[in-house]
């Protein structure tokens, strides 16, 4: 059975708890201060299940049903949604985002932003009511919870300063009524995010696993420093590679983490064991019980793969990847071979499968990695995504936890701030190191040199559906075969679009059904409902 953050409390502790903290989900004055105080009295035993709704926010933002995973990713060149014989059309709000066409009235604008807020409103109700002891904990629980949370929320602002730059910024729970948090800048938001970090991380618990597994201790703060640091560049102008580099150089210092032997181990079920995972998102199909909560493979796998897993759900078919993508990957790639689902598709008892619907139904389901367009598709076209296992008998919910930081991530940022400051070599030592474990029966192919990662991408860019043909290539893209080491290994894990932005491809290149966009669709817009709600909101230029 997995360990989840979110669980542990006693009856008595967990009612208190969710009467003071449950639905605190705006950056208003809400008083729960008398039910707290009499109800609730924590043992530094309780503290980890306390945090747990700050870092329930977390799992929200970032896999709930147009999430963070979702912008992340669907807006980049490895994953589209194409319309599919049973819809995935949805008022074109897919296509838009393929196509950087997003409106500031669409949902997937507004899910990153009110959720994110979510987790920052929780973290600070919490915050608030440590420092005036209304939760009570002793001298040096308090130092260390607080500078916790700290980091937490400033996790929070890093994903708003990525999505949307000028945000609004608040600290404090209890406000005067009518109180409308002020916009800041994108660099005011970076150096509040720094700041925060900076002066809580040393005092977070090094302990890695138990009590901390799925919480900020030091070396997640570090993962988090280093991951801001590496977009420093994008954010405010001014790069900070040295930075970067020793922030990663402390978690590799701390020997806490290592590579698995199989990168195929960190997805697994049950991953909570794994030496690779830094920070990752606890999720339990028993405990975790929003519908959409992790679901990438009822919206990858057509109906038919229900017999492939004995799904308890027949699932929706939709996701698929960008078949330029996947010309991308070395045959012998284990990312490839393991990572995605092709080819002829069989029950659990080996029986073949066939199409359920569209214009090739009662046809042999067999992946293939073509698409015609973003507009339309048939069952078969498109790879589709098997980087997390999933289990046989999986419901809705996949129970998998979520990495959202490994020590591979933090491998290859050391290796990016070396190649970005000069030293290609040493980059290409820590990337054949990575690459080792996906070219087992093939070693040699591992091997990368420093030429080559500061060459050009093989990705071939230019459109390429039934409409419309032209050829981009990848050679003129600065360090662009680095770029396709990131997309090799961490395709699926919700973070493309930030990596082709800091690589200046995202509006500059074409794919598949998508042409070049203007640069200022590098951020996403303010939400309309944001923008009605606070007048101290200015809309991001372009929008």
């Amino acid at each position: 059975m997995k360990r989840n953050i979110y669980r542990g409390l006693g009856k008595g502790f967990m009612l208190a708890l969710v009467f003071s903290l449950a639905g605190c989900t705006e950056l208003e004055d809400r008083n729960y201060s008398t039910i707290v105080a009499d109800d609730l009295r924590p043992t530094p035993d309780d503290v980890a299940a306390l945090l747990g709704t700050g870092y329930t926010g977390w799992r929200n933002t970032f896999l709930l049903w147009n999430g963070i995973w979702r912008s992340q990713e669907a807006t980049g060149d490895e994953i589209i949604i194409p319309g599919r014989p049973n819809g995935w059309v949805d008022g074109g709000i897919f296509k838009r985002m393929h196509q950087h066409t997003w409106f500031p009235e669409d949902d997937i604008v507004l899910q990153g932003w009110n959720r994110t807020y979510r987790g920052i409103a929780d973290c600070n109700n919490i915050i608030n009511q440590i420092e005036k002891d209304i939760i009570p904990l002793s001298a040096e629980e308090k130092v260390k919870t607080l500078a916790e949370l700290k980091v937490l929320r400033a996790s929070y602002y890093y994903v708003l300063m990525d999505l949307y730059g000028n945000v609004a910024m608040s600290t404090q729970f209890d406000v005067p009524e009518g109180y409308l948090p002020p916009q800041a800048t994108r660099q005011e938001v970076y150096d509040f995010v720094i700041s925060e970090i900076t002066q809580n991380v040393d005092l977070l618990d090094e302990t890695n696993g138990g009590a901390y597994y799925g919480r900020f201790n030091k070396w997640a703060g570090y993962t988090l420093l280093a991951k801001v640091y590496l977009n420093a560049q994008v954010y405010t102008g001014t790069a900070r590679w040295t930075e970067c580099l020793a922030a990663c150089q402390r978690v590799i210092d701390s020997n806490k983490y290592s590579l698995e032997a199989s990168q195929k181990s960190v997805f697994v079920t049950e991953n909570q064991g794994s030496s690779e995972i830094i920070f990752g998102i606890p999720i339990d199909d028993v405990y975790t019980t929003e519908w959409n909560q992790f679901d990438i493979h009822m919206q990858t796998l057509q109906p038919s793969n229900q017999s492939t897993y004995n799904l308890q759900i027949t699932p929706w078919g939709g996701m698929c990847a960008t078949p330029q993508f996947i010309s991308t990957f070395d045959p012998e790639d284990s990312r490839l071979i393991e990572n995605f689902i092709y080819g002829q598709q069989f029950s659990a008892s080996g029986q073949p499968l066939n199409c359920t619907m569209g214009a090739l139904n009662g046809q042999p389901l067999s992946y293939v990695n073509t698409v015609p367009s973003i507009d339309t598709s048939e069952e078969i076209h498109g790879y589709r995504f098997g980087k997390f296992e999933i289990a046989m008998g999986a419901n809705n919910i996949l129970s998998n936890d979520f990495p959202l930081f490994r020590y591979t991530d933090i491998l290859m940022m050391k290796a990016e701030c070396l190649l970005r400051t000069g030293r290609a070599d040493d980059a290409a030592s820590i990337v054949t190191q990575v690459r080792t474990r996906a070219f087992t029966r093939n070693p040699s192919k591992a091997a990368v040199t420093g030429a080559q990662l500061a060459g050009g991408s093989v990705y071939d860019y230019g459109r390429r559906d039934i409409n419309q043909t032209t050829n981009e290539g990848g050679a003129n893209i600065q360090y662009g075969r680095f770029l396709d080491e990131l997309a090799w290994e961490f395709n699926q894990e919700g973070r493309r679009r930030q990596d082709m932005i800091r690589f200046g491809v995202f509006a500059t290149k074409s794919w598949f059904s998508h042409n070049a966009s203007a640069a200022y669709r590098q951020i996403y817009p303010i939400p309309m409902t944001a923008l009605l709600t606070n007048g101290n909101l200015t809309q991001n230029t372009g929008y």
